[in-house]
C-alpha cells in the first residue's frame, strides 16, 4: 500500500480486494520522506478496521535503511529512521513493523549483527505495544538474515528481545536454501529449535521466480513460479501457521491482487 494514500483509503481499498489484513510502507519505500495522518484521518482508519474485522496490520520500513552498514552517514540514517518509524507506527496503533536487517557490504556477518543490535537497541524503549519483526532475506550479496541462526544472533543482543519477532518471507527462505516445498515440517521444526515458533508474528506469501537456493529475491505471483500453489497453500494450511496473517508482495496492482486473493480462497475452499 502506497504512504501516497490516507489511511482510511488504504483500509478501504483492502475490504474492496476481499482482504482482511492489510500491509503498508511507513514511509517512502525507496527514499526517506513519510507521511503525518491526522487524528481523524487515524480514527477513520481504526472504525473501517474494525467493522470489517481487518487482522493485524504490518507496517514495513524503507528499503534504504541498512542498520547493518559501517557506513556513518547510511547507517545514522538507519537508526534515525527506524527510531522514527517504530514511534510512529506504534503511534497509530499497528500491531508489527517489520524491516530486511541490513546489509554488511563487506565487514562481516558478525560485525554487521553488532550493528543492527546497537541499531535496534537505541530505538526500543521497552514500552512500545508494537513489535518489530526481523525478515528472513535470501541472502542475496551481503544480507544478513539468510539463516534462523542469524536472526537469534540478533536477538540475543537486545535489551528488549520481548518486543521483537520474526515474519517469514517464503521466497526468501526458499532462495535461501530452506526446503519449504518438500519439508515443511522439517524447517519449521529448525524454525522452533533455533528461534522457537511463538516469535512468528507475519508470513509474507510469496512464489519465487528463482529457483531453489540461488539467493536471488525475485518474487512471483503465486503458482506462477518455483514454489508452486499447492506448496504455498500447504503454508497456509499448515496448522502452526495458518492462524498467522499472510501478507501478498506480488508484482501486482490493486486488481490484480483481488483477483489473487479470490484464487487462493477459492483453492481454500472459502469461497
Amino acid at each position: 500500500m502506497s504512504i501516497a494514500d490516507g489511511l482510511a483509503k488504504m483500509a478501504e481499498n483492502v475490504v474492496k480486494m476481499n482482504a482482511n489484513t492489510m500491509q503498508m510502507f511507513s514511509r517512502n519505500p525507496r527514499g526517506s520522506s513519510y507521511k503525518t495522518y491526522s487524528e481523524a484521518e487515524n480514527a477513520k482508519f481504526g472504525q473501517i478496521r474494525k467493522e470489517n474485522h481487518l487482522g493485524p496490520v504490518l507496517a514495513h520500513a524503507p528499503y534504504t535503511l541498512n542498520l547493518a552498514s559501517p557506513k556513518p552517514e547510511v547507517y545514522e540514517f538507519a537508526c534515525m529512521v527506524i527510531k522514527e518509524d517504530i514511534a510512529r507506527m506504534d503511534g497509530l496503533g499497528i500491531e508489527n513493523i517489520v524491516f530486511h536487517p541490513g546489509s554488511h557490504t563487506g565487514i562481516g556477518p558478525d560485525k554487521g549483527i553488532q550493528n543492527i543490535i546497537a541499531g535496534l537497541n537505541q530505538a526500543l524503549t521497552g514500552k512500545e505495544n508494537i513489535t518489530v519483526l526481523l525478515e528472513t532475506m535470501s541472502g542475496k550479496g551481503t544480507e544478513i538474515g539468510v539463516s534462523f541462526d542469524e536472526l537469534r544472533a540478533i536477538r540475543d543482543g537486545l535489551k528488549y528481545p520481548e518486543r521483537v519477532g520474526i515474519c517469514l518471507d517464503t521466497c526468501h527462505v526458499f532462495a535461501a536454501g530452506y526446503d519449504i516445498v518438500n519439508n515443511l515440517d522439517g524447517v519449521l521444526a529448525e524454525f522452533d529449535r533455533i528461534l522457537g515458533l511463538d516469535l512468528l508474528r507475519a508470513i509474507h506469501l510469496n512464489d519465487s521466480m528463482m529457483p531453489f537456493a540461488s539467493h536471488k529475491d525475485r518474487h512471483a505471483t503465486i503458482g506462477d513460479g518455483e514454489i508452486g500453489i499447492e506448496a504455498l497453500l500447504r503454508v497456509m494450511e499448515h496448522p502452526l501457521l495458518r492462524e498467522l496473517p499472510f501478507y501478498l508482495e506480488t508484482p501486482l496492482d490493486d486488481k490484480g491482487h483481488k483477483k489473487e486473493i479470490e484464487m487462493i480462497r477459492g483453492k481454500l475452499g472459502e469461497g
